[in-house]
């Protein structure tokens, strides 16, 4: 037994194993939860837009980008265009005319 091991903590293997588990899971989310996380977001993003206009579902795309500091989630969802109005001179409070 040398000198230097006498003074150094040696780390229990609790941490150890808690510490690998995370890289694990860490990498199974990664690799295996991007197409469920995403199909996940566009189902609850068609229902939220669906509540206020009527929207295609394959108007809605979807992508997920992870960096190393960054990740970027982009919605594109194609919006119908809104009803033509009516002619300005029908619509609007009426004013009574002065006599």
């Amino acid at each position: 037994m040398n000198l230097i091991s006498l003074f150094r903590t040696k780390r229990t293997t609790a941490p150890v194993a808690r510490d690998r588990l995370q890289v694990l899971l860490a990498h199974e989310r990664s690799v295996l939860g991007k197409s469920d996380l995403i199909a996940t977001l566009q189902e609850e993003i068609l229902a939220v837009i669906a509540k206020h206009i009527s929207v295609d579902r394959d108007a809605v795309q979807i992508k997920l980008d992870r960096g190393a500091s960054v990740s970027m989630l982009e919605i594109d969802v194609e919006v119908p265009a809104p009803p033509a109005n009516k002619p300005s001179g029908t619509s609007g409070p009426s004013v009574p005319a002065s006599v």
